[in-house]
């Protein structure tokens, strides 16, 4: 699986975090997320159970919005 850099959180003071790329994959549109892990022991409580191979990460509402916009150019295109 290929990835593709769409962008960084430009109000982040962390080096190379929160960071967005798209896949390659050809049988579902999905993205890889760089975020902060969370350790928090309220909001992990308040996930549930999280299984032993997957992870929380925080990720800012601006990543969402490369997303949906990289979404909507690959629909352009089609």
């Amino acid at each position: 699986m290929r990835v593709e850099f769409l962008g960084k959180d430009p109000e982040s003071s962390d080096v190379n975090s929160p960071t967005l790329f798209a896949t390659d994959r050809q049988d579902r549109t999905s993205y890889l997320v760089q975020g902060w892990r969370v350790t928090d022991a309220e909001a992990l409580e308040g996930v549930g159970d999280i299984p032993a191979h997957e992870t929380i990460v925080e990720i800012p509402v601006e990543i969402i919005d490369l997303a949906i916009r990289h979404r909507q150019e690959q629909e352009g295109r089609s």
